[in-house]
């Protein structure tokens, strides 16, 4: 399916495109549907506890939860060939927001009379009603697929691999989100007056609802392409009935670099499933946290999809620029064999302030993979990109499946079974050696790529080079060396309260209430993540920005002395060292990064890309 009008940029602050409204409504579907996915993940403390389940129902659950969801992708895939990501997005959102709300009636369903022979007890039978809904939350899995095959046709080559990996990456989020926030609409319906059997309930019908809202806001600000909706273009001649699913499904099931992909998509994607379905009981069970603490350590291996999808993406559309198709294939292997490798390492972490670190490591290599497969995939077989899509997709789902067989199994501790993971996954690396092009194929993507490098450049030859703009580019300066010690001192820092949240929160004083938690929470995600992004030079002016108003408050702390603790940054922390961190990161909001930065990297894709070739 050849597609016109694809945009050869990623302009974040706008919606006046058909491309962005795609990109912004799609990654944001994702995320509430991720975020109702594992909803359930963060509360099944309270669940395991209300419902009596076992560890082995409990690894039932979480297998129902995936497995359905390979069927689901599989389907959809080829339905948005058929009939369009737009349509398949609102019946998917809409309907999928049904078992989701419908869980919380878990318990509260009498057995049938008829079925009293087949359960022993009132138990199973809760238990099997919660699998059954579960499986059916599973359907909503697939909406990745619809993103990947939206973003994949409103954005050209020399982006696409950062659209794609940008709009899966912060779906995922949703994912560690949904860990930190989950266990506060928990807490809030409890501090209401409402017992636990009836909070978590609840807390599962405010994520169903969000769903609906948005599946009926994706059908009327979203059109299929650049130029308007499959309907509308088959009536006009400009989309062909052929081009549009029929038989693409067998074109893609026939092309072993498919299945080659399916096995690395479960390498990467199936082991995230099964990391944001076991990290909160993995850290209560294994560091003794409590389920605020765990869900916050939790999401963090979430929260960095934020950015590390992205990352994975954005570095295959610049291997692709010296290497062609074969330099993504290059990366993708690359960023397969060290996530196992760094699962092997989190997998033997036996302290909290060790396992946290590894964990975010391992999840930046997790999610970088993810983007990296998912930035081949456009260039399998376009007249079967949604089929490709949902087969590549499946294959996640399959791995999660198959981790959770491990995972559900009495006598192997999750310790272990993530040790085990580890090793497969490095092994799994050597499927990505099968994904292979044809000359014809690299000379087809290298032109498709040039003419989108030509248009692009067209559209830009009025702007001034970026050397004019900022002289002396090239050079480190010294505010690199500050911003990325700045970064780590804060990354350092979160990691600390993480492990003394008693502190950290009593230094907020009395009185607060829930707000106390809330606010030691987002000085601990403005550290980790602030931090990672300043190291980095991602985001500088947000990252910043986020920490600067976190430092204010202790710099107003130290001067008050009014806490327990003597201020918010540590009792071995004084006001002049407060105010030195909180007037550098004013600087950097000032001035925002230097050479030594992704933000100045993509500035340079952004001004002038002839200076990058």
């Amino acid at each position: 399916m050849e597609v016109r009008n694809k945009a050869t940029r990623i302009d974040l602050f706008s919606l006046k495109t058909p491309q962005m409204r795609a990109f912004h409504m799609s990654w944001f579907s994702f995320f509430l549907c991720f975020f109702a996915w594992f909803g359930i993940a963060p509360l099944m403390a309270v669940v395991r506890d209300e419902l009596s389940l076992t560890k082995q129902q409990i690894g039932n659950t979480i297998i129902a939860s995936v497995a359905i969801t390979i069927l689901a992708r599989l389907f959809i895939g080829w339905l948005c060939d058929r009939i369009g990501p737009r349509l398949c997005y609102t019946f998917l959102l809409m309907l999928g927001s049904i078992p989701v709300m419908a869980i919380g009636l878990v318990g509260w369903i009498e057995l049938p009379d008829f079925l009293v022979y087949m359960f022993e007890s009132k138990k199973d039978w809760d238990y099997t009603v919660f699998l059954m809904f579960r499986l059916g939350i599973g359907v909503i899995g697939a909406s990745f697929v619809i993103t990947q095959y939206h973003t994949s046709v409103m954005f050209a080559p020399n982006v696409v691999g950062t659209a794609n990996a940008t709009s899966a990456g912060w779906g995922n989020l949703g994912g560690g989100v949904t860990q930190m926030i989950m266990p506060l609409v928990f807490a809030g319906f409890i501090g209401m007056g409402f017992l636990e059997a009836s909070a978590w309930r609840l807390s599962m019908v405010v994520a169903g609802a969000v769903c609906f809202i948005t599946g009926i806001a994706y059908f009327f600000f979203t059109t299929d392409l650049p130029n308007g909706n499959f309907k509308e273009l088959k009536a006009s001649g400009e989309l062909k009935q052929s081009e549009s699913g029929k038989g693409s499904f067998w074109l893609a099931a026939r092309d072993y670099r498919v299945w080659a992909l399916f096995f690395v998509y479960a390498a990467c994607f199936g082991i995230e499933l099964t990391i944001n379905n076991i990290a909160a009981i993995y850290y209560m069970d294994n560091f003794d946290l409590g389920l605020k603490t765990a869900g916050l350590v939790a999401g963090l291996f979430g929260l960095m999809n934020i950015f590390a999808r992205s990352l994975g993406g954005f570095i295959s559309d610049r291997f692709v620029r010296t290497g062609g198709l074969k330099g993504r294939v290059r990366w993708l292997f690359f960023a397969i064999l060290a996530e196992g490798v760094a699962l092997i390492f989190f997998s033997q972490m036996r302290v909290l302030s060790m396992a946290i670190p590894a964990m975010i490591v391992f999840s930046l290599f997790v999610q970088m993979s993810e983007g990296a497969t998912y930035s081949i995939v456009p260039f399998i077989n376009k007249k079967a990109l949604g089929s490709v899509s949902g087969i590549v997709g499946a294959g996640g789902n399959m791995g999660a499946v198959a981790a959770g067989f491990l995972m559900r199994a009495e006598d192997v501790s999750y310790q272990q079974a993530l040790l085990i993971l580890g090793f497969l996954v490095a092994a799994f690396s050597l499927f990505v050696l099968l994904v292979r092009f044809s000359p014809a194929d690299e000379k087809s993507a290298a032109d498709e790529f040039n003419a989108a490098m030509a248009r692009r450049r067209e559209e830009l030859k009025d702007r001034k080079p970026i050397s004019e703009l900022l002289p002396g580019v090239r050079h480190l300066r010294p505010m690199d060396a500050l911003r990325i010690y700045l970064g780590i001192a804060l990354f350092i820092k979160g990691i600390y309260f993480i492990t003394n949240m008693a502190e950290l929160e009593g230094s907020l004083g009395e009185g607060l209430g829930q707000g106390q938690t809330m606010i030691a929470w987002s000085v601990v995600f403005a550290h980790i993540i602030g931090g990672g992004s300043l190291m980095l030079g991602f985001a500088t002016r947000v990252a910043a920005a986020a920490n600067a108003v976190i430092l204010f408050g202790a710099v107003v702390i130290a001067i008050t002395g009014s806490t327990v603790g003597g201020s918010l940054m540590g009792t071995n922390v004084d006001f002049q060292f407060a105010s030195f961190v909180f007037f550098s990161l004013v600087l950097f909001i000032w001035r925002g990064s230097g050479p030594l930065s992704l933000d100045h990297l993509i500035r340079l894709d952004s001004e002038k890309e002839p200076e990058i070739l």
